[in-house]
């Protein structure tokens, strides 16, 4: 009894706290990640949930690194110029809010970076969460299309599966990092892990799929393509190359046997032939996606602070879809020239980190080669208010950090070491 009574005595209680804490940091943290596949009305949950999240852990000591600091200021310099141009609008109506959800999102990205960055151990939280997440807004969007229960049409737009989103063109692309990264335990754990991947992976492909979003399926299948290609590189022994190019031929299958099951039925090998057409009308018309490019890029020229966020749709009818042409004319020459240096910085620092063996070089390039594919479908489309980007951007910037932080570790013990080996003796603990 009174060996039980001393043991219980000596527990490290500051030890059984910090623990504490951090399951409750890691549990908060899941539940936003979790939040962010339902969005189908604005303001979402998410938005309300990470605003106190955030709010929270900024009380608490939320602590911004120099590491992550550049991403903060150039994500705050690309907003200054939206005000920047909202500033050339005489009528502003619900611009100010506009702002302030970039703004908002682009703190999401730097609360992501700060808390992967002290407590790595939330990776894998965070993408179990975001599968769980995607596999339910994939069945709501599947069930939806296929308009399984009365009242499920609201999981569809436009005839397309939306899941719990607004537009199935956010839908699609939102599920694609969880795909990935199903794909990369398929070909690289082992073969139990690989049985139990196939279903959420069949149940998220058929999500993407039936988004019949051009965009969300070049985007899926180039970064699963970058994904086999990477690691093909990475494992130099050919009995692990040899795995991953049967895993992903596999992969590829039943990806392929569920599609092909689903062409069976006219109405989605009709809508799928109509989608799968490299341009459409609103593409190639007159005043189409492709003249808006003309059109906007001309306007970029004579406006270097911008024309207003918004603007432009309201003056052609339709969006910039272009991610490029709406940072110039929205936020700014300032506002490009930050988001071109961000992009350029996130996909340089992140490429010298990405094959060191590291317990985060998983999700570090499962995020890395989705980033690859937004930059891309950027060039069709608006992504400023993706908040999964922004998730992928903190993503990546937290793993940045964390090598930065390995990296001054291993300076430290090899500094220590030479001074030991200087001094000819051993230091003694005090």
């Amino acid at each position: 009894m009174s060996g039980a009574g001393h043991s219980t005595a000596a527990l490290p209680g500051g030890a059984v706290n910090r623990r504490l804490i951090e399951i409750i940091r890691a549990g908060a943290i899941t539940i936003g990640v979790f939040l962010s596949g339902f969005v189908i009305r604005e303001p979402a949950p998410y938005e309300l949930y990470m605003a106190g999240l955030i709010g929270v852990w900024a009380l608490f000591g939320l602590r911004i690194s120099r590491s992550i600091a550049p991403l903060l200021v150039l994500l705050v310099v690309f907003n200054i110029g939206g005000l920047i141009s909202m500033s050339q609008l005489a009528d502003l109506g619900d611009i100010p809010l506009y702002i302030a959800v970039s703004l908002f999102l682009a703190f999401t990205a730097v609360f992501f970076a700060a808390v992967v960055e002290t407590q790595p151990g939330v990776l894998p939280l965070i993408f179990r969460a975001w599968l769980a997440a995607a596999c339910i807004t994939s069945l709501a969007g599947i069930l939806g299309y296929f308009n399984a229960f009365p009242g499920a049409e609201i999981f569809t737009r436009y005839g397309r599966a939306a899941g719990v989103f607004e537009d199935p063109n956010v839908f699609g692309p939102f599920l694609t990092v969880p795909g990935i990264y199903l794909l990369h335990r398929m070909m690289t754990g082992s073969l139990r892990h690989a049985l139990i991947a196939t279903v959420p992976f069949i149940i998220i492909t058929l999500g993407v799929f039936f988004s019949f979003s051009r965009g969300a399926w070049g985007l899926y299948l180039g970064c699963a393509l970058m994904l086999t290609l990477a690691l093909f590189i990475h494992n130099r022994r050919g009995i692990v190359r040899l795995r991953i190019i049967a895993m992903s031929i596999a992969a590829f299958a039943i990806a392929s046997m569920a599609l092909l099951v689903a062409l069976q039925i006219p109405e989605v090998a009709e809508l799928f032939f109509e989608r799968a057409k490299l341009a459409q009308d609103y593409d190639s018309a007159r005043l189409g996606r492709f003249a808006r490019f003309g059109i906007g890029f001309m306007m970029a020229v004579e406006h270097p602070m911008g024309i207003g966020p918004l603007e432009f749709g309201q003056m052609l009818g339709e969006d910039t879809h272009n991610i490029w042409l709406k940072a110039l004319l929205d936020y700014s020459w300032l506002g490009f020239a930050a988001y071109l240096t961000l992009i350029i910085w996130t996909v340089a620092g992140a490429f010298g980190i990405l094959f060191r063996d590291r317990p985060w070089q998983p999700y570090l390039l499962c995020a890395y080669v989705v980033l690859i594919g937004h930059i891309a479908v950027g060039t069709v489309i608006d992504t400023d208010h993706w908040r999964h980007f922004y998730l992928i951007l903190g993503l990546i910037w937290g793993c940045i950090a964390l090598e930065q932080r390995h990296q001054a570790r291993q300076q430290e013990i090899w500094v220590k070491k030479k001074m030991v080996g200087a001094a000819g003796f051993e230091p003694t603990t005090p």
